[in-house]
């Protein structure tokens, strides 16, 4: 996959990609045309390839402060912001802050064992 030249946005295979590629990540399209990116049973980001926006789980620090950072590409997400989610516009986000918070959603979701497996192997 090549990226455009570009500093900032990212397109939603991109995004896909990153979710993907961690441990025991698999995809599922929910609710018509929601794809849900999970481990195990569990979502811990979400998004649909025709939509500006993504989903991704976080704490409410997070949120607050993501929110307070960069209204213009982060926001609380419908349904789910009363429990940390945030909405990440796909446009105006560093692709890297994006990795990493993916990353760090799949850390809150994933089995504690495999969180350890993950970082463990990062740390090599």
């Amino acid at each position: 996959m090549r990226r455009k030249h570009r500093d900032k946005g990212v397109e939603f295979e991109e995004f896909a990609a990153m979710a993907l590629a961690l441990p025991g990540a698999h995809e599922r399209i929910t609710w018509g045309t929601e794809h849900t990116f999970r481990v195990g049973e569990k979502i811990f980001t979400m998004g649909a390839p025709e939509a500006a926006h993504v989903s991704l789980k976080a704490s409410r620090e997070d949120q607050s402060e993501l929110t307070a950072a960069d209204p213009d590409t982060f926001s609380v997400a419908p349904y789910v912001g009363r429990f940390g989610w945030v909405r990440v516009a796909l446009a105006t986000v560093d692709p890297a802050e994006l990795s990493e918070l993916i990353t760090e959603a799949w850390r809150r979701t994933a089995p504690k064992k495999a969180v350890r497996a993950f970082d463990d192997a990062r740390s090599v």
